[in-house]
């Protein structure tokens, strides 16, 4: 028997589950594909049921979900939709995870806490994930705790591009823009947004954090007085780490304040809290699936996912994607 080589190349799938559907539907337009159907059932005990309505058999598969709010539930609903991938024989599973929930709990800060982002990083493993591609992941080592392909981006470059517009637009020289890192934690992050704005200082707010969601502003590190001053953080969720900055940014009499992050995870009040601010600027990204907000901009990381999938399925290095989108 003679097999055709070109017949037996696998096909792609790329599916959207709940937490990212607007997503996925621009990933599916740059790639000129569709995407295919899939069946959320929701038990009336809260059980779920996903499953692909078209046969997935050798198929390489991707599926694009954020375990955003309500964080649990996303995260099941793509575990399940993973085994049930698993289990229809699919030949190889990509789970994009634009933002990756209970990546905060990266290590044991006081006893007897629990480490979810490598439980997270072993129940996808287990159900059958290949590879997992996930943007600004909030510490570096969580990769590490995998055991498969992890391909991480940072729209920070994104970011910083968006910036460069603004700041030419209103005759702002980078020599009069401070980058500011709320928190210890965001340090590298910071330093990465400053070495995209060639120019600009650097700065670092020392903040203690006594419980969960809870932020205390100790001292200013960095000059912001009359300076246009960039806020930077991986994530926004309550907004007090943001709100305290922002306010001892104020005391020290900085020009503007503009507001940048990844994830918008925007929990409680935190939009009202920070539109009424006054700040110059609030940027996000859309990992995470939120309608029009006023006074809040957004950049799409869809044509960093375009690529990455595009490379992977020609079995091209991704290398060229990194020093594109990636910081070092």
């Amino acid at each position: 028997m003679i097999y055709n080589n070109e017949a037996m190349k696998h096909r792609m799938m790329l599916f959207a589950l709940s937490a990212s559907k607007s997503l996925a539907q621009k990933v599916a337009q740059g790639l000129h594909v569709p995407l295919a159907k899939v069946e959320i059932t929701q038990f009336a005990d809260g059980e779920l049921m996903v499953r692909s309505l078209d046969s997935v058999r050798d198929a390489n598969v991707y599926v694009i979900q954020s375990t955003s709010t309500p964080a649990t539930q996303h995260l099941m609903e793509l575990l399940v939709f993973v085994d049930s991938l698993k289990r229809g024989s699919a030949h190889e599973i990509n789970v994009v995870i634009p933002y990756y929930g209970y990546a905060r709990q990266d290590r044991i800060a006081r006893p007897r806490e629990p480490i979810t982002a490598k439980l997270v990083a072993d129940l996808l493993t287990a159900a059958g994930v290949n590879r997992v591609v996930t943007i600004d992941i909030h510490t570096s080592q969580i990769q590490g705790f995998f055991s498969i392909p992890v391909d991480t981006l940072s729209a920070l470059p994104l970011m910083a591009q968006s910036l460069r517009l603004q700041l030419d637009q209103e005759k702002i020289a980078l020599k009069d823009v401070t980058v500011i890192s709320p928190d210890h934690g965001s340090i590298l992050r910071g330093r990465d947004l400053a070495t995209l704005l060639p120019g600009s200082q650097l700065g670092l707010i020392d903040k203690r954090r006594p419980e969960p969601n809870v932020a205390e502003v100790m001292a200013l590190v960095g000059e912001v007085k009359n300076k246009t001053v960039v806020v930077i953080d991986d994530i926004i969720d309550t907004a007090g780490t943001m709100i305290g900055a922002i306010e001892i940014l104020k005391k020290h009499q900085a020009k503007s304040i503009w507001v940048c992050a990844t994830h918008a995870v925007f929990s409680l009040d935190a939009v009202q809290q920070l539109t009424r601010l006054g700040l110059k600027r609030i940027l996000v990204s859309d990992t995470i699936d939120h309608p029009a907000m006023l006074g809040i901009e957004k950049i799409s990381i869809a044509p960093m996912l375009i690529k990455v999938i595009d490379h992977l399925e020609k079995g091209l290095p991704l290398t060229p994607i990194y020093e594109d989108y990636n910081v070092y």
